[in-house]
């Protein structure tokens, strides 16, 4: 029973991290995950990983509401006084790939390090009505934290103590995130 409560807040917490990281996107969410499903994977017990998928897919689902409904209430005026979008080009660039694929450039946005936060933004100032952003980020957020958390049960499987899977989990996740930054700068450079 206490073991079954541990697990509960576990998740409850991870649920609330987050969520939390999904509307203020410095908080570490897929190293979160990672590290719960690789702590799952040493425990042997294969539905709590399952649970830990869905506890990260519904805290990226809520945070992501939020965090619409925060563009959308808030307007360019308020996305402005952010540094990285004061490009023209590159909020109009994200809005005609947005206008095209609707759909497709929110599942990849949400895998994208980084990506999540303008094509949320542009989807905002584009008008993507609730409707469309509701039905599209919905399986966005269940496969991010699936892949999130296959990268920690992949760092679970390869170490024989939990603390040496989280830790490699993390440090992929972090090399991920900045070779993805690295590629991006190199393509705006070259254009």
């Amino acid at each position: 029973m206490i073991a079954t409560l541990g697990a509960l807040g576990a998740l409850a917490w991870l649920f609330g991290v987050v969520c939390f990281g999904a509307i203020i996107p410095i908080v570490p969410t897929g190293a979160a995950v990672s590290s719960a499903a690789a702590l799952a994977f040493h425990e042997h017990h294969p539905v709590t990983i399952v649970l830990v998928i869905a506890a990260g897919a519904a805290g990226a689902y809520v945070g992501d509401l939020a965090m619409y409904a925060m563009c959308r209430f808030g307007g360019e005026k308020l996305a402005r006084r952010l540094r990285w979008l004061r490009d023209e080009e590159h909020l109009a660039s994200v809005k005609d790939k947005l206008k095209a694929h609707e759909i497709q450039v929110l599942l990849v946005s949400r895998l994208i390090p980084g990506g999540r936060v303008p094509v949320l933004l542009a989807a905002a100032f584009a008008g993507l009505p609730w409707r469309t952003f509701v039905t599209a980020n919905l399986p966005a957020c269940a496969l991010w934290s699936a892949v999130y958390a296959g990268i920690g049960v992949a760092g679970g499987s390869i170490f024989p103590k939990p603390w040496q899977g989280i830790i490699a989990a993390i440090v992929l996740i972090l090399v991920v995130n900045q070779a993805v930054g690295w590629w991006n700068k190199r393509a705006a450079a070259s254009t």
